[in-house]
């Protein structure tokens, strides 16, 4: 009997199911990042696609291999939680370059940082 044979139904649907989902939503995701226009727009949809998407695919991990190896298997956790913290971050950290950047270029699709209150995020008031 092969290892996939050995894992019960109640088990193998929510796994496979959990595959489905995450795998929808990298390849939205990417296809978002080839679809949308605005650098602000492609940075956005890949990085749901990746977090929720990887999320769902860890824990379809988890589940089958804590299963078949009859112990918890942790190191998805570890990655799952990388992944959800980086991801946001890095999504921050770009929009913030691409603002500035813009802002200094004179963009005329930006606001300019008096239309947003004279404050942006991160930036120590008076300097």
């Amino acid at each position: 009997m092969t290892a996939l044979e050995s894992m019960p139904l109640w088990l193998a649907l929510p796994v496979a199911a959990l595959l489905v989902v995450g795998s929808t939503l990298a390849f939205l995701g990417a296809l978002g990042l080839v679809r949308l226009t605005s650098f602000y727009e492609r940075v956005h949809a890949p990085t749901l696609g990746t977090s929720w998407g990887a999320a769902a695919i860890l824990l379809a991990s988890l589940l089958s291999y804590s299963w078949l190896q009859d112990r918890v298997i942790l190191h998805e956790i570890v990655i799952g939680l990388f992944v959800m913290v980086t991801t946001p971050v890095t999504l921050m950290v770009l929009g913030a370059a691409a603002l500035k950047r813009d802002r200094e270029e004179g963009n005329p699709a930006v606001p300019p940082r008096e239309a947003a209150g004279g404050h942006e995020p991160g930036r120590a008031e008076g300097s």
